[in-house]
């Protein structure tokens, strides 16, 4: 069993790699590429870090040998972060007909809907992790914040930003009731999260 689910995390991973490969490609085919704009979607980063935490875990788990001690909170964090990008284009960005940077649709799909669900079900059917202690949460802050620093830097020089909902011209009024409430979330899904690494329904 453990070598099958090595496998399945290997294919969620590749699956995000030529997800993001066919994104560029056809971002390519419209014209040049610009890499800050391309990767500096929330989207971009997120399935990024998670194909390399699942590639991780899938390499140990076909080996057979223990995954180092920082996985399984680094595991954590990639979970909370893709969670957060499937709500963001499910309440922010799919009602709206934004596509969040990703024009081909089963790229899209992939990166914000599959991506989420599987890694969803990962985290909380398989016990292959230790708990998670509480007193980390806060970790869960570090990149968003970082992410949102640079990301209003750039909205307010270079005028490029990722999600219409942080555009500059809609006020930094809104910008900050939809910053604090992505905030709120991401606390909320980071709780849910480490709650749910104390619980599994497979046990390895």
């Amino acid at each position: 069993m453990k070598v099958g689910i090595a496998v399945m995390r290997l294919l969620l991973a590749a699956s995000v790699v030529a997800a993001v490969a066919a994104t560029a490609l056809d971002v390519l085919s419209r014209g040049p590429l610009n890499p800050f704009n391309f990767f500096g979607y929330f989207t971009m980063q997120s399935n990024i870090f998670l194909a390399a935490v699942l590639a991780v875990a899938g390499v140990h788990g076909i080996r057979g040998s223990e995954p180092p001690p920082w996985l399984g909170l680094v595991r954590g964090l990639a979970v909370t972060y893709i969670v957060i990008v499937g709500i963001v284009y499910a309440t922010l960005l799919a009602p709206f007909g934004a596509a969040g940077g990703v024009q081909s649709p089963w790229a899209n799909f992939v990166l914000h809907v599959v991506t989420p669900i599987l890694a969803t079900l990962d985290w909380l059917l398989i016990g292959d992790r230790d708990h998670l202690p509480m007193s980390r949460l806060l970790l869960v802050m570090i990149y968003p914040a970082v992410w949102l620093a640079v990301v209003l830097i750039r909205g307010a020089t270079d005028g490029w930003v990722p999600y219409p909902f942080l555009d500059p011209v809609n006020g930094y009024g809104l910008i900050a009731v939809v910053c604090l409430g992505v905030c709120a979330a991401i606390l909320l899904v980071g709780w849910l999260v480490f709650r749910a690494s104390r619980s599994r329904l497979v046990k390895l």
